[in-house]
């Protein structure tokens, strides 16, 4: 990254990476649930110099202010808040928004929001969408809800290696730059991820896991980029997402699960297309009368549904 700024938000610092801090376009990148703004500089790098790429991290991840109250601040509700916060920080009315997993379904529910739609004027979401499969989320939930601890660097570059394989990731130096980007040290002297162990605690307040209601209320250009191997948004979603949105651009990456790492030429290229056409040629879909539900009535609905 060429800057590092640290933004405060309410009682929290949000630490923001930013690529070619003067370019005259800009495409806000959202990192997905325990990863950070850092994996977003090959993108970065293969989008060029045209575009400011601001990658913020979450609060409980990378360089940000973990939360002394977890069960209020690592929700959407907050995550909005915060991205809202940024936008008007750089001073950003409208921005092309690029989100990976956690990242996508924040920018769609500030996309499909009637307060704050307009200041996304192109969505890329990759690997994440309206309804998410539910093998997939408890998967993640479980990982990510205890806390993890290696004895030494070694093991935990490995079991990364092997718990973030689906990113299509080849080169061992890449993967030894994404473990060191991903480290801390505890205060016995081992090691663990970057991430605040509390964040999953997400998955019980409000984690969305079908928001079709706001899908279809989006206005803005959609590109959907899917692992040929996801496990959190299966092929059949696609046409289906489709139906609500016609002029949807969808992209598979081959060799990939969840969640592509967007870190090459392949992969940027169909990416920088969809920045590269003119807003004036998209035609947004009819509105509808279709009400958007509260997510934290339909999360609690579906709780009781799936494991009550």
């Amino acid at each position: 990254m060429d800057v590092l700024e640290f933004v405060r938000v309410r009682e929290l610092d949000i630490a923001v990476r930013i690529w070619n801090p003067d370019a005259k376009r800009t495409l806000i990148a959202w990192h997905g649930l325990a990863r950070h703004g850092g994996d977003f500089a090959a993108l970065a790098q293969e989008l060029g110099s045209e575009w400011r790429v601001i990658a913020p991290d979450t609060p409980g991840r990378g360089l940000s202010s973990w939360s002394l109250f977890p069960a209020h601040d690592y929700l959407y509700s907050h995550y909005i808040t915060i991205a809202i916060a940024l936008l008007d920080h750089y001073q950003l009315e409208h921005v092309d928004w690029l989100g990976t997993s956690m990242g996508g379904l924040l920018g769609l529910l500030i996309a499909a929001d009637d307060q704050h739609r307009s200041r996304i004027s192109r969505l890329i979401l990759n690997d994440v969408g309206p309804e998410l499969n539910k093998e997939g989320l408890i998967a993640l939930s479980s990982y990510f809800g205890v806390t993890h601890r290696f004895n030494n660097f070694a093991d935990l570059k490995a079991e990364l290696t092997k718990h973030y394989a689906s990113f299509g990731i080849s080169r061992e130096e890449e993967w030894r730059e994404l473990a060191l980007s991903s480290a801390r040290r505890l205060p016995d002297g081992s090691w663990t991820y970057h991430f605040d162990p509390r964040i999953g605690e997400q998955f019980i307040h409000d984690t969305p896991r079908d928001i079709w209601a706001d899908w279809a209320k989006l206005r803005c250009p959609v590109m959907v980029i899917r692992g040929e191997t996801s496990t959190l948004l299966d092929a059949e979603t696609l046409p289906r997402m489709s139906e609500a949105q016609p002029s949807l651009k969808t992209f598979t990456v081959d060799g990939c699960g969840h969640a592509p790492m967007l870190n090459t030429a392949v992969q940027v290229a169909p990416i920088r297309h969809f920045l590269d056409v003119p807003l004036s040629h998209y035609r947004a879909p009819e509105t509808t009368a279709t009400a958007s539900p509260s997510i934290l009535h339909w999360f609690a609905k579906q709780w009781r549904r799936w494991f009550g």
